[in-house]
């Protein structure tokens, strides 16, 4: 499902050239649920942003099932990333003021979804998390546990492949980060392809891989590197 070849990120910083990633390879499969881990400054956020159709690379080649997103206009890769991805982030960003129902069916409102169809979507996604119960109740009104399973169910809401979290948990207290990651494996076994990003190992090692990023570069599994100098001997 996701496959980038030699990708690379520069930013121009004033004088200065910031290298966030230098040439990527990496294959996420679909349905797997995996880890993106590394220090700050690493380059694992712009990695996630490059999976999410946020950003593209300078160089290399990013193909998400199967189509060339590396040279997307904004628009065109609006589409895809609206298609295939939903977000997940550590503050939830949720709108002070709105009901857990209307959260949740707005970005099918942008997606031209007519009122009825978004209204049982967005009431469906709800209930697949645990709050048919507090459709009805504002974020503040709701627990941060809750919150977060309302962000969760308005990235669902749109029916994506691809669910990136952001440091899911970061905000929550240890038992409500325990649902959140509880949510997410229940999710991988539905198919969906679960991407975490996260500093927190624990949190890391519930995921089936765990990808680690260091100075812009993912770092290969202890293993494989002692493969590839068994064989350059």
């Amino acid at each position: 499902m996701i496959e980038l070849k030699g990708v690379t990120k520069e930013y121009a910083m004033g004088t200065q050239t910031v290298h966030a990633l230098r040439g990527v390879d990496l294959t996420i499969a679909d349905g797997e649920f995996v880890a993106i881990m590394g220090p700050s400054g690493s380059g694992k956020s712009t990695l996630m942003n490059m999976i999410g159709c946020l950003d593209l690379p300078t160089a290399g080649t990013y193909h998400l099932d199967g189509v060339d997103v590396s040279d997307m206009s904004d628009d065109e890769q609006a589409r895809v990333r609206n298609k295939h991805v939903g977000f997940v982030f550590q503050q939830f960003n949720l709108l002070a003021r709105t009901p857990a129902l209307k959260q949740v069916a707005l970005p099918l409102m942008y997606a031209g979804v007519g009122r009825k169809e978004r209204t049982e979507r967005a009431a469906a996604a709800l209930a697949s998390v645990g709050l048919a119960d507090r459709m009805d109740h504002r974020p503040d009104e709701l627990s941060g546990g809750q919150q977060q399973r309302v962000a969760i169910a308005r990235a669902l809401a749109t029916e994506p492949s691809i669910i990136l979290a952001d440091e899911p948990t970061g905000a929550l207290d240890t038992q409500s980060g325990e649902e959140i990651m509880g949510i997410f494996e229940t999710l991988n076994t539905q198919g969906k392809t679960v991407i975490l990003v996260t500093h927190d190992p624990d949190v890391a090692a519930r995921a089936h891989r765990i990808i680690r990023v260091r100075d812009g570069r993912v770092q290969q599994p202890a293993a494989e590197q002692r493969q590839e100098r068994h064989e350059s001997e």
